[in-house]
């Protein structure tokens, strides 16, 4: 992995977020209980549910930009697999969260993708520090 994994992967995260995020949009305006849907705005499964939608497409996004910037940095940069791996494994936590109110599974899997995703983000941002010009 040098970045291009992340690219594909971002892109196609993105794009399952945002039919989740159409979803939403369904069940705010549409469904037969929308009016309970709109009620429950900052609490619950409609809280979790638009907090999972919008790390996700934040985290697809970083995904396609480390990416990018992996493939053109690769032979200027240490760490590109690991850095490229952590910035994947950050998916977990939007994941995770969908997880955690869909299937009723712990937080373990939005904590390590937390993680992973700062572990990614720092590690690259002080390989860009360090880069010579």
């Amino acid at each position: 992995m040098n970045g291009k994994n992340n690219i594909a992967i971002g892109f196609l995260t993105m794009g399952a977020f945002m039919l989740y995020g159409f979803l939403l949009i369904y069940l705010r305006d549409f469904a037969p209980d929308k009016a309970a849907w709109v009620d429950s705005y900052t609490s619950g499964k409609h809280f979790e549910s638009r907090l999972a939608h919008v790390h996700g497409n934040l985290f697809a996004f970083l995904n396609i930009v480390i990416g990018f910037l992996l493939l053109q940095f690769k032979d200027k940069l240490k760490n590109v697999k690991i850095i490229s791996r952590l910035a994947i494994l950050g998916l977990m936590m939007p994941l995770g969260i969908l997880s955690e109110l869909y299937l009723g599974l712990p937080p373990i899997f939005v904590i390590l993708g937390a993680i992973s995703i700062i572990t990614a983000v720092i590690w690259l941002g002080i390989a860009f520090y360090k880069l010579d010009k």
